[in-house]
């Protein structure tokens, strides 16, 4: 799948589950491989970055049973967990492939442990600031190396005797939160985060779903060392950040009707939601149940006519995933957008600002790059042609639903990025839309 072409369809309409959370999944598959006894997900996220986390484990002594389709068509996780202090020295380098969360989620818990890793992933990876999370754990008591003095990939970490410190999260970064709490699980005295601007909060409604003794007080979340974890059996909420860009497709393609069930709802994760309300988005959500402290439900989406929009640096944490297809809806829509306070987009899988305004630009849109993000006039369509992924599944994603929008349809290069966080997605958008993707 070295290139996909996304031509216009007429509408998109039926009834949508997303694929299971990747933020979500990656965490549990580290809290399952920490409890005392056996785990269960069901509606596991199986694609390659959460593969990845999981052969990491794998290659610690702890125990998986992947069943890759599940009585509803959907894969299950189980997970043999070996405590908190039962992981084994892993005998070779771990790879972690393109993730991110892995590598950083990792090294919380290998700040604790009483032995040597060595941490390694693709050029991209290896390209992504560390210093944000080995900084503090440093401070904790962690020792790591790395180019940079511990910022980039390969890195060592030698595990060990931890004390608990107070980290402003200057960054609003989950992943940064997340691994200084779970480094905290085996550090003496209190471990705490602030947050200026509160980052999706996953990891702490897990922790408390394990048992583990976490608590938020006003803006700062509050770990204490843990002496075990408990097992838990729960279903992945399904992943918001992938049905954005089925949202955006109903939004943007006539005579639309979509309806999204067993979508997570988190909070903090529904910042996309809300600024497409104020474009004038025609939104249904609705929570419906509760599964290890995410609340789920389901969203019905109308095709609308969209008005600009300012998404300001308060906004960022609550939707920077889905940023790159927010960007196509803005480009479609009346009137001025304005995307500032996300230069975060500059360190994911790629510098997401860069590839969004460059493949906007090359398929007819009206957007000029700032620093910290874009401008953009919306246009009545778009022109069409080819771009690149830049190796960016987001990217890829994005460009394909730009495709329904289109005079020419786009082609989209290097889209088989798309496996590391959606297998699926071709098929998805087939069924949905009557179109002719690969799968």
């Amino acid at each position: 799948m070295n290139s996909l072409t996304a031509y216009p369809v007429s509408r998109i309409c039926g009834e949508y589950l997303p694929p299971g959370d990747k933020s979500i999944s990656h965490r549990l598959t580290m809290l399952g491989a920490l409890a005392q006894g056996t785990s269960h997900f069901t509606h596991f996220l199986n694609a390659d970055d959460c593969l990845g986390t999981m052969k990491a484990f794998q290659a610690m002594g702890v125990r998986f049973r992947l069943n890759e389709q599940d009585e509803n068509e959907r894969p299950s996780l189980t997970v043999d967990g070996v405590g908190l202090q039962g992981l084994k020295p892993p005998s070779y380098e771990l790879d972690l492939g393109n993730s991110g969360t892995t590598m950083r989620l990792l090294l919380g818990i290998l700040a604790g442990q009483p032995f040597e890793a060595h941490l390694t992933g693709d050029n991209s990876l290896k390209k992504r600031p560390m210093r944000r999370v080995t900084e503090p754990l440093k401070k904790m008591g962690a020792r790591i190396t790395g180019r940079d003095n511990g910022n980039f990939a390969p890195l060592t970490i030698q595990g060990g005797p931890l004390t608990g410190i107070s980290w402003e999260n200057q960054i609003a970064s989950a992943q940064v939160k997340s691994a200084v709490l779970l480094a905290g699980l085996y550090a003496d005295g209190e471990t705490s985060v602030l947050e200026p601007v509160v980052s999706r909060d996953h990891t702490e409604r897990l922790l408390a779903a394990f048992g583990a003794p976490v608590k938020r007080i006003g803006a700062r979340v509050v770990v204490e060392r843990a002496n075990q974890l408990q097992a838990i059996r729960i279903r992945v909420p399904g992943d918001l950040s992938s049905a954005a860009f089925f949202i955006v497709a109903a939004l943007l393609v006539p005579q639309s009707d979509l309806l999204i069930r067993g979508v997570g709802l988190n909070p903090t994760r529904i910042g996309m939601i809300d600024v497409l309300k104020s474009m004038g988005a025609n939104l249904e959500v609705k929570v419906t149940e509760e599964q290890g402290g995410e609340p789920l439900g389901e969203i019905r989406v109308r095709t609308s006519r969209l008005r600009g929009c300012k998404v300001t640096r308060d906004l960022v944490p609550s939707l920077i995933d889905e940023l790159p297809i927010l960007m196509i809806a803005c480009a479609l829509a009346d009137g001025e957008s304005v995307i500032q306070g996300a230069e975060e987009l500059r360190v994911k899988e790629t510098d997401r600002i860069h590839s969004m305004v460059t493949g906007l630009y090359a398929i007819g849109a009206r957007v000029k790059e700032v620093s910290d993000g874009c401008v953009m006039e919306g246009v009545r369509e778009l022109k069409g042609g080819t771009v690149s992924s830049f190796e960016d599944h987001r990217t890829a994603m994005s460009f394909l639903i730009a495709g329904f929008r289109s005079k020419e349809g786009v082609r989209v290069s290097g889209a088989g990025c798309i496996q590391t966080s959606y297998p699926g997605f071709t098929r998805d958008l087939n069924l949905l839309s009557g179109g002719t993707l690969p799968v």
